[in-house]
């Protein structure tokens, strides 16, 4: 059984300063909810009961967030704000946490290597706050069904146009039963010409705990990054290792553009303003 999830936070999100100068990026808001928050009630809803934060410096007010509150609760209280009180003491309820420091953002390969104590000897989930999946049936929940009848890892996989593949990890296998691929390669953001499909991994990851000693194996790439991608190529080539075709809307909330459309979708989906928020878009000259 999967009970952990990893959350890899330590970036310094640079694609949107000045907004993360002083803010962690997985802190930006969705109408009225942080990114983390959409990425750990997701988790909760696959069966996740421990989520392991790998965090740096200047992510104290992600920590925050999960956090009691006690000041804002006793305010809340004695305003009469019952609906805001549950729904602050809800966020710092929900999940059991755990914080482990990445004291050097060295890739995302360092990020899981560095939650091992954490782990332990058990299988995983990886979850990266930057991918935002709006479905109806969680997109982790989806991969954890896989996962439990063939025992062995499990990718999520988005079908993108050739103009975006280089964005993207990308894998080469064969197509198996509806949505499931055995995969048999992947390359790390290839170009068109090099991209062996257009099959892309999205941040979602069912992980054995074997990762990890292929992990300390890898050769640190540019800047001294260790890629995730690396070792899982290598747990490809000695098991079987699998990648399901989500489904779902996904929005890659770690670009300007990708963020920008998620807040339009979940404005939508809020039925307080969903009516006068669309008048307001059929108003503007596009």
């Amino acid at each position: 059984m999967v009970r952990k999830a990893v959350f890899p936070v330590a970036g310094l999100g640079t694609r949107f300063l000045p907004a993360t100068k002083a803010m962690p990026k997985e802190m930006l808001a969705l109408v009225d909810k942080p990114l983390i928050q959409y990425t750990v009630e997701e988790a909760l809803a696959s069966g996740i009961e421990v989520a392991v934060f790998v965090t740096g410096r200047g992510k104290r007010a992600l920590e925050d967030h999960f956090d009691r509150s006690w000041e804002l609760e006793y305010k809340l209280e004695h305003s009469g704000k019952e609906d805001l009180l549950r729904e602050v003491r809800k966020v710092s309820e929900m999940i059991e946490v755990i914080y482990v420091r990445q004291g050097m953002p060295l890739g995302l390969g360092h990020a899981v290597l560095r939650a091992r104590n954490a782990v332990g000897n058990e299988p995983f989930a990886v979850i990266l706050s930057d991918d935002i999946v709006d479905a109806e049936t969680p997109c982790l929940k989806q991969l954890l069904e896989v996962y439990e009848r063939f025992n062995a890892p499990v990718i999520a996989l988005k079908r993108v146009p050739d103009e975006e593949v280089s964005r993207y990890g990308v894998v080469q296998g064969k197509l198996i039963e509806d949505r499931v691929f055995l995969i048999e390669d992947m390359v790390e953001k290839p170009s068109v010409d090099e991209a062996p499909s257009n099959y892309a991994v999205i941040g979602r990851y069912v992980l054995t705990p074997d990762v990890f000693d292929k992990l300390e194996k890898v050769e640190p790439g540019i800047g001294g990054e260790i890629q995730l991608t690396d070792a899982l190529r290598e747990m490809a080539k000695e098991g079987p290792f699998y990648g399901v075709v989500f489904e779902g809307e996904h929005f890659d909330c770690g670009n300007k553009l990708g963020f920008l459309k998620a807040t339009v979708h979940f404005a939508l989906k809020r039925q307080e303003f969903k009516m006068e928020f669309l008048d307001y878009l059929r108003t503007l000259v596009l």
